[in-house]
């Protein structure tokens, strides 16, 4: 089975604290699916996991992005490098995998990355990465952010390299992008780029331009989002709404219609909270394309609760490992392999549905829907603005409640 060619799919974005409003960190991502849509292997749980948010297809175990209830906030890209090989089907840890673990067992950002580099190389990444494109097989890097700094960490096979980002702004996409500036790296890694070849030894070591494949399987889009970052943070007001507005450009790529192969199927903006009293606030779609959804408002408390209208229903057995694996099977079988008498199962959830009907042609309700969300950005600030920690739990249905006043405008 050979790798499939690089699609061009997901945009992460971060703005560190002294280039935004309120000095908070603002963490941003696009995940770009395919239109048809543990995963694979079992591991040792830890004795401790945090709360966490995630934003993940409906049929892994794993998440394209989240948050935890410490305000570590990862997603991850898809990567094409020289170690790619027909091995990584094999299944072993996907990259959306160690989004979640890492969310589950880090407190801090470079807590995140000792907790994906130790799992990586001990279970290595590997296995199909969509359930409709069972050729779809990738490497990994991740943007990692707390509420003080960001990391970002690329893969190559069990091989990484690590960069902290401590000011300004930072994104990834498709492509490696560390350079000669790597704060932390796995064992050996020079050394097995030069005897590949691959480095000379001479001057300093390029990571991205030892490892990467040929090309730019981002397409640019990584140069158009770092333009859109310098342009909107300048002013050193970075905000929230900002990210909002780098998430919807279409023009850059960046931003993907339902007609596109590869669409925008959910987004996700945090501010991380650098304390205070007040809570980081993450905001998710949970529906795809940006320009036509709403951002909703999501804080951690002890009661917090999710609405069902927002979660897709769960394939027979899911609660059954080997049962939940059989069907996935006889799934591939039905709609991979006789796709003449394939008859899809919908995994859509109530506001996905609603959504997309509604916004079909656009028009007025997307003007709607804009003004509904621009209405929950100012009421949510004001809240948190002055916001008391005694008081917390009247956030418990801030979510649900957002997901019901949508889905009342689509009806």
């Amino acid at each position: 089975m050979s790798p499939c060619p690089p699609p061009n799919s997901c945009d992460t974005f971060v703005v560190l604290p002294d280039v935004t409003k309120g000095g908070h960190v603002v963490f941003g991502k696009n995940s770009d699916r395919p239109n048809e849509e543990c995963t694979y292997i079992e591991i040792d749980q830890v004795s401790h996991t945090h709360a966490v948010i995630l934003s993940k297809p409906s049929w892994m175990w794993g998440a394209e992005m989240g948050s935890n209830e410490h305000g570590v906030c990862v997603g991850n890209e898809a990567v094409w490098t020289k170690l790619q090989s027909d091995e990584d089907s094999i299944e072993r840890l996907l990259g959306m995998d160690l989004v979640r673990l890492a969310l589950e067992r880090s407190s801090t950002a470079e807590m995140a990355v000792e907790v994906i580099t130790s799992l990586l190389e001990e279970h290595g990444q590997g296995g199909p990465c969509s359930d409709a494109e069972p050729n779809l097989l990738y490497h990994n890097s991740f943007l990692i952010a707390d509420h003080q700094e960001a990391w970002i960490l690329e893969t190559a096979d069990k091989h990484w390299a690590a960069e902290q980002v401590k000011s300004g702004y930072r994104n990834i996409s498709n492509a490696l992008s560390i350079g000669t500036k790597i704060d932390k790296m796995s064992e050996g890694l020079k050394e097995f780029a030069q005897e590949k070849g691959w480095w000379d030894g001479n001057g300093d070591f390029n990571f991205s331009e030892a490892y990467a494949e040929e090309g730019d399987p981002a397409g640019g889009r990584k140069e158009c989002g770092e333009k859109l970052l310098a342009k909107l943070s300048a002013g050193g007001d970075f905000s929230l709404t900002q990210m909002f507005e780098i998430l919807r450009d279409k023009e850059s790529g960046i931003c993907r219609g339902t007609d596109h192969n590869r669409p925008t199927a959910g987004s996700m903006v945090s501010v991380i909270s650098h304390g205070s009293g007040r809570p980081s606030c993450h905001w998710f779609t949970g529906t795809p394309d940006p320009q036509r959804s709403v951002f909703k408002p999501f804080i951690f408390t002890n009661n917090v609760k999710i609405s069902p209208h927002i979660q897709s229903p769960k394939i027979p057995d899911d609660e059954d490992p080997a049962k939940a694996r059989l069907y996935k099977l006889l799934l591939f079988y039905v709609v991979i392999v006789t796709p003449r008498f394939a008859k899809k199962v919908n995994r859509s959830h109530l506001l996905y549905r609603r959504q997309q009907a509604a916004t079909l042609n656009g028009g007025s309700i997307v003007n709607t829907l804009r003004d509904l969300e621009r209405n929950c950005v100012k009421e949510t600030e004001a809240c948190l603005q002055s916001f008391d920690p005694e008081r917390l739990s009247e956030m418990d249905d801030l979510f649900k409640d957002c997901v019901d006043s949508e889905l009342k405008f689509y009806k």
